[in-house]
């Protein structure tokens, strides 16, 4: 015998479960469909502090009839909130929340001074600014984000957004340095190649001879046909992403929630010696981690 439960009862009870399970049930019937659609389902999928996220917005999203509208645009639409320092979006199966830093949000060694680093704006990217690697020897880049924004029970990695230009040069063979933790605790290091074209190298490298004139380093190149480098199987390399620029992971933490910490990512590469240029920092963002 068939039960007609009511519609809000099916709502409590949709709003317990995730995004993609309420869709799915929007599709057995009528009266699930109306209760799956409901703003009372889909603002318990939304942040609880939406409304103040939304009012920080560099430009408010448009106005939406009803809250499911106004989920799917927070997930398709990367909102520019802090005086464009950061953009705030929703994983939208799970409605966990993502961050992206700017550049202008991260602390980079030396990118104040003009002769290292410089400042300027790309179509492509969602910030105003990006900063544009001139040279260093000395690539540190830093940013920060509370563990009380992101969402519970979650782990989050996070990566360097970045491109890289017709004149890169510097990142061929030397690895840089990554970790994520809490600020003031241990984390872990690993390596990782920012040459997007490393893993593609194949077993015998061209590899730099390194002349040294007023301390830079130029690379003049050098077949060493002895020379075996499998970097492949010891490090990471960046992966290009559905909008045009590239990412490396930098580590990975789980957020237990209600703490209020500080989580902390590096790129550091200053063992080398070597002058590096051609890089163009977007920011470092931060995501629930993807299941493998």
């Amino acid at each position: 015998m068939a039960v007609d439960l009511p519609e809000g009862c099916i709502a409590n009870v949709v709003s317990l479960t995730s995004p993609q399970e309420a869709c799915r049930v929007s599709m057995v019937g009528s009266t699930f469909r109306s209760a799956a659609e409901s703003d009372a389902v889909w603002e318990k999928f939304l942040p609880r502090d939406y409304d103040d996220i939304v009012a920080r917005a560099v430009a408010p999203p448009p106005r939406f009839d009803s809250k499911k509208q106004l989920y799917f645009w927070l997930s398709d639409h990367p909102l520019i909130i802090d005086n464009a320092t950061k953009s705030f979006w929703l994983e939208k199966r799970s409605g966990r929340r993502c961050y992206m830093l700017a550049a202008r949000n991260l602390t980079i060694v030396w990118g104040d001074t003009p002769s290292y680093w410089r400042w300027t704006s790309l179509p492509e990217s969602r910030f105003p600014e990006v900063a544009e690697l001139v040279s260093v020897c000395w690539l540190e880049i830093r940013g920060k984000i509370n563990t009380s924004v992101l969402s519970p029970s979650t782990t989050y990695a996070a990566y360097l957004v970045f491109k890289s230009t017709a004149s890169t040069y510097g990142f061929q063979y030397q690895p840089a340095v990554v970790s994520v933790g809490i600020s003031g605790g241990e984390s872990e290091t690993r390596n990782v190649f920012l040459d997007p074209e490393g893993g593609q190298r194949m077993r015998y490298q061209i590899m730099p001879r390194r002349i040294r004139i007023f301390n830079r380093t130029l690379a003049s190149n050098m077949f060493r046909p002895h020379t075996c480098i499998s970097r492949e199987s010891e490090h990471q390399y960046p992966k290009v992403r559905g909008d045009g620029w590239m990412e490396i992971e930098l580590g990975e933490y789980f957020n237990k929630g209600g703490e209020d910490s500080e989580m902390e990512m590096s790129l550091m590469e200053v063992n080398g010696g070597d002058w590096k240029s051609g890089l163009v920092v977007q920011g470092i963002e931060i995501r629930p981690k993807e299941a493998t």
